[in-house]
């Protein structure tokens, strides 16, 4: 089979940008698992509800995309709060089934209120940045300004969660929630904040996929199941981590349709996600118990 030099570089660096987005999706999935040892089977949902808010703020509010994805987040920290309260709190000592079930019924809550209001009709954010030529192929401008919308992101979460007060308590309640509440830090409010931050990320990177594909209410199942990928690759609550477990994802989805059919990613996927939990559980950045 021979291989376009210039379609292969365009079709690694679509994947990387793309990789960067995955691994903002991530984060919000490994902040969360990191902090309170919480599974968010609800973190599909909430990228798909993302989805939607920003369609309904580009649509109803007259929002620029990226403005909306800005008002998303906040409505994703506000409404993560409102959750760990109704749904988490009271049974987060509980055994890991119930925190698991607890979240499936907030994705199933999600789902249904959000078939009934929109159908499973695909929708789509009507945006368009121009695209930029690499040989005989091009890359969407809206991918790469996701892709920074996603490092500053990033970066902006690095500073908050090492350079902070806040941040250094929810670092600490991770580490050691009983020692963290005996040196005076308020783990309830310090786990609400941090589940409120997990869903912002997931709901805000549902907000920047809105802008790249169509969506439905069903859509964040995929992006879901490539958040564990990532989080199995990075290290479930290595927020860092993700960003290379996205990466590490984005490049092997640009990489693979130029030797084989697009069929074949998803089962690569899943088998280096086997792999890496026989090998390294921990994850590739994890760190050892």
């Amino acid at each position: 089979m021979a291989i376009n030099a210039s379609a292969l570089i365009a079709s690694l660096v679509d994947g990387l940008l793309m990789g960067f987005v995955y691994g903002l999706a991530a984060m919000g999935l490994t902040l969360i698992w990191g902090v309170m040892e919480v599974i968010n089977l609800s973190h599909g949902a909430l990228i798909a509800l993302g989805m939607f808010g920003a369609l309904l703020a580009v649509q109803i509010l007259g929002l620029h995309p990226y403005l909306a994805f800005i008002l998303v987040g906040v409505v994703g920290l506000v409404l993560g709060i409102i959750i760990y309260g109704i749904a988490i709190h009271r049974i987060l000592d509980a055994p890991d089934l119930t925190t698991l079930l607890s979240t499936f019924a907030v994705s199933m809550i999600i789902i249904g209120a959000g078939t009934a209001a929109f159908t499973t009709t695909p929708r789509n954010i009507a945006f368009d940045l121009g695209s930029i030529s690499i040989g005989s192929s091009t890359i969407l401008g809206t991918k790469v300004i996701a892709a920074l919308i996603a490092i500053i992101v990033t970066a902006l979460l690095y500073l908050f969660l090492y350079r902070t007060r806040v941040g250094k308590s929810i670092r600490a309640v991770s580490n050691n929630r009983d020692a963290a509440e005996l040196m005076g830090i308020p783990s309830t409010e310090i786990l609400a904040l941090s589940f409120g931050i997990g869903t912002l990320l997931a709901m805000g990177s549902g907000a920047l996929i809105a802008t790249l594909f169509p969506f439905n209410i069903l859509s964040g199942s995929g992006y879901e199941l490539k958040s564990f990928v990532i989080g199995v690759l990075g290290g479930l609550g290595n927020p860092a981590g993700s960003l290379v477990g996205g990466l590490i994802l984005g490049f092997i989805e640009g990489l693979i349709p130029n030797f084989m059919d697009t069929s074949w990613t998803p089962v690569i996927e899943f088998a280096l996600f086997v792999l890496i939990l026989l090998v390294k559980p921990q994850g590739l950045f994890g760190s050892e118990e």
